[in-house]
């Protein structure tokens, strides 16, 4: 009796030892035992409240978790009637329209009681299969393509719960599926780690030149940035030509890069402020050259009257007047008028210099993090394409 040979087309190409065999295909309508969103309660935002059920929306699921800034609530009494969307621990949240379709996150363990609203679906599967194995699939560059070519109506904006439950995805024993997860969530609990010294960096380099342009110890002179540099937006790219490695990152209106790309449309030592989404308005100084997304202005053509490091600098500090430069409900953005009109004090070249010395040894270590953030990010990327199927 001969062995049966194995489909390599079954199997990943990394794998932890001890474990052999094909992987199964299954559609994820026979993993779940519920596949379905949430709905806008009668009245729509007018019955928020401070305090009460939280209220899951598409800004909530993001960066492969639950963010509860910003949160809503509704009343115990609305929740009631909405029963068939409540959320439960270990649940996976999948946006289904807008810009942020495809996004995805697995509620956690600790998750006392919430609702979601019709653009959000709630994947809940069998007690077979692992939401912590799955979600990553979804997030990776195979799932953004799937959601991609699933999208229906005229502007292909949405997912409907049946071609959600048609997916078909690879699947192991649940003892794989368990010790996958559980790296992944050690290699996630890492990244979220960094996360935070970034965003600690972050804040004290913000603060730190919040109170040096506070002090009015030089002459300024004042002009509108459309004087000081030429506002360019970036170029749109398709999920489909994302990559999890390449040359050249790429920033479409986020805070982290959304992909890599072979091309790049803007040089190293360029500012880039972010034109929409959950995040627009925030100020990146790019050391690398990178790709410029639909969602990103660049400022290029520098002034000689300013340098391009403390005009980075003197933005970041009013990063939050920037903000406020915001338009638009749901998924807001920044107009280039707007951008254009914002006035920015400028000393002489000398005071320039002295301000940026005193900041880029903050600075420098804020891109030595973001390195090794980048590491672990290029890490989990090579083991999503790598460990699954």
């Amino acid at each position: 009796m001969t062995n049966k040979k194995l489909n390599v087309a079954n199997v990943p190409n990394l794998r932890f030892p001890g474990f052999e065999g094909e992987w199964e295909t299954r559609k994820l309508g026979e993993m779940a035992e519920k596949v379905n969103s949430g709905k806008t309660p009668l009245g729509g935002e007018s019955v928020y409240i401070n305090e009460g059920i939280l209220f899951i929306r598409s800004q909530n699921v993001n960066n492969d978790k639950l963010e509860l800034q910003n949160s809503v609530f509704i009343s115990e009494s609305i929740n009631n009637v909405m029963k068939n969307s409540v959320v439960r621990s270990n649940d996976i949240l999948l946006n289904i329209t807008g810009a942020s379709l495809g996004r995805s996150c697995v509620v956690p363990e600790d998750f006392k009681i919430g609702n979601v609203n019709q653009h959000v679906c709630i994947i809940r599967l069998n007690k077979k299969y692992n939401p912590r194995f799955l979600q990553p699939i979804f997030s990776s560059i195979k799932g953004q393509i799937i959601f991609n070519n699933l999208q229906t109506g005229s502007g292909r904006e949405g997912l409907n719960f049946e071609s959600i439950k048609s997916i078909k995805l690879s699947i192991p024993g649940s003892k794989e599926q368990k010790k996958i997860a559980s790296f992944l969530s050690i290699l996630d609990e890492r990244i979220s780690t960094q996360n935070k010294i970034i965003e600690e960096l972050e804040t004290l380099i913000k603060g730190l030149c919040q109170k040096i342009f506070e002090l009015d110890l030089f002459q300024f002179s004042v002009l509108p940035l459309k004087l000081l540099c030429v506002i360019k937006k970036g170029q749109q790219i398709n999920a489909s030509e994302l990559s999890k490695k390449g040359l050249y990152y790429v920033m479409n209106g986020g805070i982290l890069p959304s992909g890599y790309h072979s091309e790049y449309n803007s040089d190293a030592e360029t500012i880039s402020i972010s034109e929409g989404g959950n995040s627009c308005g925030y100020i990146q100084y790019n050391y690398y050259k990178f790709w410029s997304g639909g969602h990103c202005y660049t400022l290029n053509k520098i002034n000689k009257k300013i340098k391009s490091k403390y005009l980075y600098y003197y933005l970041k500090a009013n990063e939050n007047k920037i903000m406020a430069l915001r338009v638009g409900s749901g998924l807001p953005n920044i107009q280039k008028s707007a951008l254009e009109k914002f006035e920015v004090k400028i000393p002489n070249l000398y005071i320039q210099d002295k301000v940026i010395l005193a900041l880029d040894s903050l600075s420098n270590k804020f891109f030595v993090e973001n390195k090794l953030l980048r590491g672990y990010q290029q890490q989990k990327n090579y083991l999503l394409q790598n460990l699954f199927i």
